[in-house]
């Protein structure tokens, strides 16, 4: 016989393929759990597709208690990352699904945030591989991690090999998007050798920050493509800083004289891989600059304006275009992401892969609602209005 428990693990397991980790269990279901009303989590959710600033709301919710499976983990730290702002507008592929909660049983609401950090408090009986005290990054999309509390699976988290002392909260949250994408992109399609070239726009995005720095490390070269600005000087000497071999504007890629000192630079090197989070013109300039049978890997629209490539360039350098899709990778492979995970934990714990400059905008437990969702909106808000190159990341005390 099928009892109410076992169909209430099954309510459980669905929620978990959807990577909502018990995000608000299903109304009807109440009756099944024996509630623990102390263990609450807020969070922040939306209603509908929209503007940020607009759309998003803070809700609280009773959490379920635990089954032996389950986990209850509190998070410490969850960036604001330009796909979680696309996902609120809804303009990204890959959206968090609206769901019926316990306290708002008419209103679907959809939670946002998918990278974060979190510390175990609790553990169900059957759980091994997890004890109070660990802390963990989220294995999936999807997980929800604007929140402050949450009920997990060992299928939803990867474990921190290290303590908080070796790696900070900051730095834990940041780790498996920025540095995991530009790791993959400098070794899985070109055949990079040490002492080749690679060209990137959005030289001072965190991607392109953790591309210098692993491109060093790997013993790659790198000319690394910014836009103009007052204190340019400052951040080429930033980016040198982490290893950039050359730090060029836009203005000055797009000058076809510049093509002779980029020879100059290289000599009988060659620039194999090209990295794009941008678009428009500076995506065609360093398309240009690549090697016959060059690789292109677009990962990114910041300008909002297409790919534009001239024909030659297929046509008489062989060059292939790629795209680079993040979330599509690290669901399809997420043990593989484990691993480069986990090399990058060593590396910041090393000290060779460096932070990403954050703001920090702090949830303490004493704060209201109204409070919580004040601090969560500034920090969405200095992300819209451009953040200097600067992740803005929540951090739960």
């Amino acid at each position: 016989m099928i009892s109410l428990r076992n169909i209430a693990r099954r309510e459980l397991a669905s929620s978990r393929k959807l990577g909502s980790a018990v995000l608000f269990p299903r109304t009807e279901m109440l009756h099944v759990f024996n509630r623990n009303y102390s263990a609450q989590s807020k969070a922040i959710v939306f209603a509908s597709h929209g503007k940020p600033l607009e759309v998003l709301k803070i809700h609280s919710f009773p959490l379920p208690d635990l089954t032996p499976e389950s986990i209850l983990v509190k998070f410490l730290a969850a960036p604001i990352n330009p796909a979680d702002i696309n996902q609120v507008e809804g303009v990204y592929p890959l959206r968090p699904p609206f769901q019926t909660t316990e306290v708002s049983s008419e209103t679907p609401v959809a939670m946002g945030g998918n990278e974060g950090v979190v510390e175990v408090l609790e553990v169900g009986d059957a759980v091994s591989e997890f004890k109070p005290g660990d802390r963990a990054i989220m294995r999936h999309t999807l997980f929800g991690t604007w929140r402050t509390k949450a009920v997990a699976t060992t299928q939803d988290l990867t474990k921190i090999p290290y303590s908080k002392e070796e790696i900070s909260a900051v730095q834990a949250a940041t780790a498996s998007v920025n540095p995991t994408t530009a790791y993959n992109m400098l070794t899985e399609f070109a055949d990079m050798r040490p002492g080749d070239w690679f060209i990137q726009t959005g030289a001072n995005s965190g991607v392109g920050r953790a591309a210098i720095q692993l491109g060093r490390r790997f013993g790659f070269k790198s000319i690394n493509v910014v836009r103009n600005r007052d204190d340019i000087d400052e951040l080429k000497k930033d980016l040198e800083s982490l290893g950039a071999t050359k730090v060029v504007t836009d203005e000055e890629l797009a000058d076809k004289g510049f093509r002779k000192v980029i020879k100059e630079w290289i000599g009988s090197s060659s620039i194999k891989l090209g990295l794009n989070c941008t678009g428009g013109d500076s995506t065609t300039n360093i398309a240009r600059q690549l090697a016959e049978g060059g690789h292109l890997v677009t990962y990114g629209g910041m300008a909002r304006k297409p790919v534009t490539l001239p024909v030659s360039l297929f046509i008489f350098k062989d060059i292939t275009s790629h795209g680079y899709w993040l979330s599509r990778w690290s669901d399809a492979h997420p043990n593989e992401k484990e691993t480069i995970v986990n090399e990058i934990f060593s590396l910041i714990k090393a000290g060779e892969l460096k932070d990403v400059p954050t703001d920090e905008w702090v949830w303490t437990e004493n704060m209201s609602e109204e409070e919580m969702l004040d601090v969560f909106k500034k920090g969405v808000a200095t992300y819209i209005n451009g953040a200097k190159g600067r992740k803005q990341i929540i951090v739960m005390k």
